[in-house]
C-alpha cells in the first residue's frame, strides 16, 4: 500500500475565498485567488514533490488523508497554560477554520499526489498546540472497510 508522509513548514494557513472584482473599462468582473493563498498552495506542492519520492497515486485510485495543524500557544498565556496546550489538554479554537486548512491542501495536491481531489474518499484532521509552527500530512491509499 503507498503512503506518503509529509510536512509543511511555519503557520497553518486556510484557503481564502477568491475575490471578485469589477472592471470599471469593461463593465465586466473577474474572480482571482489571493496571493498568500496561491504562495502557500505552492510552498504545500513543493514540500509534496521534495518529500515524496515521486510517489503519485493514480487515476481511479481512491486515497485517505490525515491532516495534523500545529499551532505554538501564545506568548501572553501563563506557563501552566501553555504547558497544558503542548499535551493536548486545551486544542486551539481559532483562525483558520479546519475546513480551510483541508481545502487548501486538498486543492494544491490536485493534478501532484493524484489526478483530482474527487480521488479522496476520506479526511480526517485536527488542530494542535506544538513548540513548533507546521502542518503534517499522511496520504495513503484508502482502504475499503476499515
Amino acid at each position: 500500500m503507498k503512503q506518503v508522509v509529509f510536512q509543511i513548514p511555519g503557520k497553518p494557513q486556510g484557503k481564502a475565498r477568491a475575490r471578485t472584482v469589477q472592471n470599471h473599462k469593461t463593465g465586466g468582473s473577474f474572480s482571482y485567488t489571493p496571493e498568500n493563498t496561491v504562495l502557500y498552495e505552492n510552498l504545500i506542492k513543493t514540500m509534496y514533490i521534495n518529500q515524496a519520492a515521486g510517489v503519485r497515486f493514480e487515476r481511479g485510485v481512491p486515497v485517505s488523508l490525515s491532516i495534523v495543524a500545529r499551532f505554538v500557544p501564545p506568548a501572553s498565556v501563563s506557563k501552566r497554560k501553555q504547558l497544558q496546550m503542548l499535551e493536548g489538554e486545551i486544542l486551539p479554537l481559532k483562525k483558520p477554520d479546519i475546513d480551510n486548512i483541508v481545502k487548501a491542501i486538498l486543492d494544491a495536491l490536485n493534478g501532484v499526489a493524484y489526478q483530482d481531489d474527487t480521488q479522496v474518499a476520506s479526511v480526517t484532521a485536527v488542530k494542535k498546540y506544538s513548540a513548533v509552527e507546521c502542518v503534517e500530512v499522511t496520504i495513503k491509499e484508502y482502504e475499503i472497510g476499515k
